[in-house]
C-alpha cells in the first residue's frame, strides 16, 4: 500500500479523471512553485474506479479554478488547515477562460495580433462547447 504523508496546510485536488493529473500540473504551472507537490496516478476509486490526486502544500491563492473547472468540473478540491480538511469546493464549467486554450483558424485576429489574448465563452454547456470570442471557431476538445 502507497502512502503519501497529511498535509499541514494547503490542498488536495480529488476525483481527477486518471491520467489527467500531469495536464493539470502543467496547466497550473505547478513546476514554477516553490512548494510540495504529490500527484498519485492510478488510485483505486470506489466511485471512479480508478482516479488521481494531487497534493498541494501552499495557500488555495494559486489555484486558478477556471482551468481547474475546464479541464474537469468533477474534481473537488479539499482545503486544509492544522492537518484538517475545513472545506470543500466542487467546479463548474467556467462562462469565459482566457489564455489556457488557442483559436485555430488562421484567419481569426488572434493569428495576427499577437500580444491578443485567446478568450474562449462557453456556448453550451450541456456538451461543453467553448467558442473563440473574436471569431466563434469552436474548440474541440
Amino acid at each position: 500500500m502507497l502512502n503519501v504523508s497529511g498535509l499541514k496546510e494547503g490542498f488536495v485536488l480529488d476525483h481527477i479523471r486518471a491520467g489527467k493529473s500531469m495536464s493539470i500540473y502543467r496547466y497550473l504551472g505547478l513546476d514554477k512553485l516553490d512548494c510540495q507537490v504529490a500527484i498519485i496516478k492510478n488510485a483505486r476509486s470506489s466511485k471512479m474506479g480508478r482516479k488521481d490526486i494531487i497534493k498541494i502544500e501552499c495557500g488555495i491563492d494559486v489555484l486558478d479554478l477556471d482551468v481547474l473547472g475546464y479541464i474537469d468540473h468533477n474534481i473537488t478540491i479539499n482545503i486544509i488547515k492544522d492537518e484538517k480538511i475545513v472545506e470543500k469546493k466542487t467546479l463548474k464549467l467556467p462562462k469565459k477562460i482566457t489564455g489556457v486554450i488557442h483559436c485555430k483558424n488562421p484567419r481569426c485576429i488572434t493569428s495576427i495580433e499577437q500580444g491578443l489574448p485567446h478568450v474562449f465563452i462557453l456556448t453550451d454547456e450541456e456538451n461543453e462547447v467553448y467558442r473563440c470570442m473574436y471569431c466563434e471557431e469552436q474548440y474541440k476538445k
